[in-house]
């Protein structure tokens, strides 16, 4: 019987086979079937490098947990056809959460990544006691909705630091007040009575965009994210680069200008201090136009207001040469552009950044654009922070591009 064979693209989870691994490859299969959509058992066992009894032992478990679901036998030419397995979207669930300084954006994912509930809240009250009362709030609403699966596997959540923990920014002052030094998964562990997960927003990002926007197909980019300030995500051989201690991608604190405006970082001339949501308030409010959200930033770009068409020339002047050193350093497919930015002004800055500096993707015939819109919009965070607990269970946590040794493996 004729095996799948594996896009020559696409990383490889590759299996072990002694048994004190078996958490490890339980992960492996998972991935794999999810990647593939539908596979047979030795389709699975071809893919993984698993034996085929390791990858049936498996397979029964997870069918019996409820992670897959049994679809029935494929049709062939000849023989005896396979029965095929695949993800079982009511499996269970996970929630994402981006908390802001000013709201919280929550969003339900099933097993298949598809996004089944979501919410934007205002919020008012970002202390410790605020914002944990509304984020259980808003968790508690999400699940209501009807035909969700009552399984929350967990709650991946973003948010400003500091907060002293691998994964989060140590750089500038945190505008959630009584937050600094405090152990926040814990504390929203607490609040929502599921396991938390904490995550650099910008990483997020890149991995929301990733699983669910223009980075599907992509296997290295980057995503230049407008958030509480401006991050970076990096996805390199489809994974999320974090660095020695989590926090690679503070590209918000390189020097554009010398000496520029004071940052919150200590430096002077920071990029984020020019191009980010915060410094785009900055220039209105000087112009006399105070709590400007999403719509009435959209409103004064069609309105083709000075301060505005101001900010995003000097924004992109500054974020051009950024893009060629990410491009240099990186060699990515595309750099991606989103978060809490509206759209419309993106799509401005992008184009204000044209022609951009030569840079290693200089290519002639080039079939992606070198600079682009996210397509996952405010959800951008949200989504990634969702994907957290469903890569903790589905996703191996041993080298995943490498393929092992066949030393290392039964022959399978």
């Amino acid at each position: 019987m004729p095996h799948r064979p594996v896009p020559p693209s696409r990383s490889v989870a590759v299996g072990t086979n002694p048994e004190r691994t078996r958490s490890h490859n339980r992960r492996v299969v998972l991935e794999t079937v999810r990647q593939h959509g539908q596979l047979g058992r030795s389709d699975i066992a071809v893919l993984t490098r698993l034996t085929a009894q390791a990858v049936s032992n498996i397979v029964a478990e997870l069918v019996e947990e409820g992670f897959l679901i049994e679809l029935g036998r494929r049709r062939t030419a000849r023989g005896q056809p396979p029965v095929e397995f695949a993800v079982n979207p009511d499996g269970g669930m996970t929630a994402g959460m981006e908390i802001a300084a000013d709201h919280i954006t929550t969003v339900l994912v099933d097993l298949a990544g598809r996004v089944r509930a979501q919410r934007i809240a205002p919020l008012a009250d970002a202390t410790v006691a605020g914002v944990q009362q509304l984020a259980a709030t808003e968790l508690a609403w999400v699940r209501q909705a009807a035909g969700l699966p009552e399984r929350l596997l967990g709650c991946g959540v973003v948010m400003p630091g500091p907060f002293e923990i691998e994964g989060m920014s140590s750089v500038g002052t945190s505008p959630l007040p009584g937050w600094a030094g405090q152990d926040a998964a814990q504390l929203l562990a607490e609040a929502l009575n599921t396991p938390v997960v904490i995550e650099n927003d910008a990483t997020a990002a890149a991995v929301g965009e990733h699983l669910h926007g223009l980075g599907r197909n992509l296997r290295h980019f980057c995503q230049i994210y407008f958030g509480a300030g401006l991050g970076l995500g990096v996805i390199i051989g489809g994974q999320p680069y974090r660095g020695a201690f989590g926090n690679a991608g503070e590209i918000g604190h390189i020097p554009v200008v010398a000496g520029g405006r004071l940052c919150a970082c200590g430096g002077h001339g920071c990029l984020e201090r020019y191009a980010s949501v915060h410094a785009l308030t900055e220039t209105l409010r000087e112009a006399g136009i105070v709590a400007a959200g999403p719509e009435e930033i959209v409103q004064l770009h069609r309105s083709g207001h000075p301060a505005l068409t101001g900010w995003v020339a000097e924004a992109a002047t500054l974020l051009a040469p950024v893009v060629a050193m990410l491009e240099n350093l990186f060699d990515p497919e595309t750099v991606i552009l989103g978060g809490e930015m509206p759209d419309e002004v993106v799509d401005a800055m992008i184009a204000a950044m044209t022609p951009l500096p030569i840079s290693v993707a200089s290519r002639r015939g080039r079939s992606i654009p070198r600079v682009q819109r996210g397509a996952t919009g405010r959800l951008t965070a949200a989504l990634g922070a969702a994907a957290l607990p469903l890569l903790d269970t589905m996703t191996p946590k041993l080298d995943r591009v490498s393929l092992a040794p066949e030393s290392e493996l039964s022959p399978g």
